[in-house]
């Protein structure tokens, strides 16, 4: 029987100890530990079990940590997570208290950079890069791991175009799978596609016309043809690019044949890899079916309505309409900016877009929704999904700052349901036709109601703009909420009966309903104001704002995402942190 190799490893620096030789072992335990514990733990798994050969190989020819290795995103880096002093505590990997799913600087020197959000690797790689040569040190490498979806946007294209014009000693290693989470979509992934098939010659190669020395593309999951080129290029200065091809979900053969369900496919077996379903009878829905089963019905009545995703139409639910009106749903890859600029020029044609964008994706985008969208008025509905505390993927993930980034935006309006049927009331609102854009966010997982689909396409009713209403009635403190965290709120009431408390739901936070909001000045000593985004420039600042401009004397105390990254978790257990679970509210309203 072989002896375990996995177990002798603790760094890099026992690795490098090893034969050539015992390398494919390695491979093999490696992808088995990590299939072992994902399957138990959850987490991203298909993209780490495609890059275990790369993985091995880079560690085992490269002197990491004094080179430098980033990797694009992180949902690739388990196995250099596992090989970097963290298989112990691997089986925390994305819990509270526990390591990071993505690469994280503080967690690890062997983290050269903190990343969750794709296509940065190339730029920062590159400035690393940079700073070493100006520090005089030209034998450091620094190497960019970057998936094929990832460098089709424009960032990357930047890194790259200027990296071309540079005596940089950067290595950029495209892991070419043909898929992000949904299939790489667009020419350049075609491109890829003939670089693969041998049907472009040399000579138009797109990266050497960029002035990178371009080797491959090679078996990336030969893990000897892998390091024997590695070898090689270590030895050549100046800018580089590898062209790897590997398979996601290489060594479970369900997660090869399913690769989009197997990027982060929840519990299963780690022998056979059958998912562990869960039996959704009887539960409320997820947001993002809501979101793609109302557009779709929308869309078939109403022919001017376009759907656009920037690399998320399953996990936006966007592929609903994607598959039975294909020519008015778009997926434009990772490409947030060209995704709203897009949604603009269509709305200037009079197209009704529905631009569907999660949360903390939206970031990247800014400048486009102030100058493309907003300056000009445009109509764009911008529906944005994992808003708030999105769990177990943490501070990279969170979509807790829209509110406070959007609000100060002229023009855009923000609305935030409290539950499925108002989100289904404001798509259809929208449509019906605004002279202004919209911001809808909501937030990752189920709502609350079980029988929404009853009579649910039948029954849609208009939303008056702007205004907001009571969910039950109080005597001294007014307690203000956007946005499904009323739930929150309302069983904690439900909990603790204290008839002095009212409770009122702000869906606009833009306009906010003022002629209520004076009313509740005029009636209520206290008030209390609550959201699932930040404390500072959300929700509750506005609130005060109006308050001052009003003059209330009474006392204001918000609730919500304190001035802090916040970690991963479950959901219950961040709200907890923040002290927006139930239980925390039931606890602060017995003591009003």
């Amino acid at each position: 029987m072989k002896s375990n190799i996995l177990s002798t490893i603790q760094n890099p620096t026992d690795l490098r100890l090893l034969d050539e030789s015992q390398l494919p072992q390695l491979a093999q335990e490696l992808r088995d530990f990590i299939i072992g514990i994902v399957s138990v733990k959850e987490g991203h798994l298909g993209a780490s079990l495609g890059v275990i050969e790369l993985t091995i190989a880079l560690h085992y020819v490269f002197n990491t940590p004094d080179d430098l290795l980033i990797w694009d995103v992180g949902h690739q880096a388990y196995g250099h997570k596992i090989l970097t002093e963290r298989k112990e505590i691997f089986n925390t990997n994305r819990q509270l208290g526990g390591i990071s799913g993505f690469p994280k600087r503080s967690e690890s020197l062997y983290d050269a950079f903190g990343v969750g959000h794709s296509s940065t690797s190339i730029s920062a790689a590159l400035g690393m890069a940079i700073a070493s040569h100006l520090k005089g040190d030209f034998e450091k490498h620094h190497i960019a791991v970057i998936g094929d979806a990832s460098i089709a946007s424009g960032m990357a294209f930047e890194g790259l175009n200027h990296a071309g014009v540079t005596d940089a000693n950067l290595l950029v290693i495209l892991n070419d799978n043909a898929i992000g989470i949904d299939p790489s979509i667009g020419a350049l992934k075609n491109y890829l596609t003939h670089v693969k098939e041998g049907k472009n010659p040399k000579q138009n190669n797109i990266i050497k016309s960029l002035n990178f020395d371009y080797s491959g593309p090679i078996d990336g999951n030969d893990i000897f043809a892998v390091i024997r080129e590695l070898k090689r290029l270590q030895q050549i200065k100046g800018p580089k690019f590898l062209h790897l091809i590997t398979t996601k979900g290489k060594g479970l053969q369900k997660a090869e044949e399913n690769q989009v369900q197997y990027h982060a496919p929840g519990k299963f077996d780690a022998l056979t890899g059958e998912l562990h379903l869960k039996s959704e009878e009887n539960l409320p829905p997820k947001y993002q079916d809501v979101f793609g089963l109302t557009l779709l019905d929308l869309a078939r009545k109403n022919e001017k309505i376009v759907g656009i995703t920037p690399a998320m139409p399953t996990g936006s639910s966007l592929k609903l309409m994607m598959d039975e009106i294909p020519e008015r749903a778009f997926d434009v890859g990772i490409a947030e900016q060209h995704a709203v600029t897009l949604a603009a020029g269509m709305a200037t044609q009079g197209m009704t877009v529905y631009c569907n964008i999660y949360s903390t994706f939206l970031q990247r985008a800014y400048d486009q929704i102030i100058h493309d969208v907003a300056l000009q008025n445009l109509p764009v509905i911008f529906c944005l999904d994992r808003a708030g505390l999105v769990g177990e993927d943490g501070a990279t993930h969170h979509g807790v700052f829209d509110l406070a980034y959007l609000r100060c935006i002229p023009n855009l309006m923000i609305y935030a349901p409290l539950n499925e049927i108002e989100l289904q009331n404001i798509l259809y609102t929208a449509q019906l036709g605004l002279n202004q854009p919209i911001a809808i966010r909501y937030p990752r997982g189920r709502g609350e109601i079980i029988d929404w689909q009853k009579n649910h396409f039948s029954h849609y009713q208009k939303v008056n703009i702007g205004t907001a209403h009571f969910l039950q009635e109080g005597t001294e403190i007014a307690v203000l909420s956007t946005g499904t965290i009323g739930n929150n709120i309302t069983k904690a009431l439900n909990l603790v009966a204290n008839k002095k408390i009212a409770h009122y739901h702000f869906p606009f936070v833009k306009p906010l309903d003022q002629s209520l909001l004076k009313t509740i000045f005029d009636s209520f000593e206290k008030i209390i104001t609550i959201e699932d985004g930040t404390i500072i420039g959300g929700f509750g600042s506005s609130i005060t704002e109006m308050a001052a401009k009003e003059q209330y004397q009474g006392s204001i105390e918000i609730l919500g995402i304190p001035d802090d990254f916040i970690t991963q978790g479950t959901v219950t257990e961040l709200q907890q942190i923040c002290k927006i679970d139930v239980k925390s509210l039931e606890k602060l309203f017995l003591t009003l």
